[in-house]
């Protein structure tokens, strides 16, 4: 079995302990109990990981230098997601080092409209949004409703970012996907699950949309533009 959800494995792994689970790109297997370790994941599962909610101080970074003044954050998050602590606590931590204020928003997806309307209402500089699968299927709306507000917003995916979203930092899904058909090989080929190391991610990208910032009145930097994978215009 290979999947991208921690919450599918998890649903897996309470059915059946013994079929192999690759994991596609996580971005706590730690912390939610997928593997015990990244070097001996131990059980039936293993794969690549996002390992991206450890960039958060990367991300503050960007709207740094994009939003001139910022100095309070928000990080739009989806309620009842076994991540969502992990990153909250790293992006809290980040914040403090930066000396900006941070507030947590937790929705649920069905509830995003609902968010915003509190997002809103406290008026943060800029926002961070949290990449799961629950939210991507809503990054459209997501975008919308923050540029409504003008928003500046910094994603973990490009795919957010080309749907409207401002700034993207984190690992390549598709060089993660490439890595997890790497161990359906192995794996088919006999190896156990506990014999293959889970892998962090090595490639990264960063991606910018020159047309949401010229919405939002902003103008991204060239020290930002110089090291942009990709530049939608």
């Amino acid at each position: 079995m290979v999947s991208n959800s921690t919450e599918a494995i998890l649903a897996i792994r309470d059915l059946d302990n013994t079929t192999p689970v690759i994991m596609a790109a996580i971005s706590d297997p730690i912390g939610t109990k997928l593997v015990a370790s990244f070097a001996r994941p131990g059980g039936n599962t293993t794969g690549v990981t996002l390992f991206s909610t450890e960039l958060a101080g990367k991300r503050l970074e960007l709207l740094k230098e994009v939003v001139p003044r910022l100095a309070y954050v928000g990080l739009l998050v989806q309620r009842d997601h076994p991540p969502t602590a992990t990153l909250i606590t790293e992006t809290q931590a980040a914040a403090q080092a930066l000396n900006l204020a941070l507030q947590i928003f937790e929705v649920r997806p069905e509830d995003i409209v609902e968010g915003f309307r509190l997002i809103e209402k406290e008026r943060p500089d800029a926002l961070i949004v949290q990449q799961t699968s629950s939210f991507t299927i809503h990054l459209r709306q997501i975008a919308e409703l923050a540029n409504s507000q003008r928003l500046a917003t910094v994603h973990q995916a490009r795919e957010f970012v080309e749907a409207g979203g401002l700034l993207a930092y984190g690992p390549s899904t598709f060089a993660l996907g490439e890595r997890a058909a790497w161990y359906v090989d192995r794996i088919l080929k006999g190896t156990a699950p506990a014999d293959l190391p889970v892998e962090q991610p090595t490639k990264f990208e960063l991606i910018a949309n020159l047309k949401t910032a010229k919405a939002l009145g902003l103008t991204i930097p060239p020290s930002v533009l110089a090291i942009a994978d990709e530049v939608i215009e």
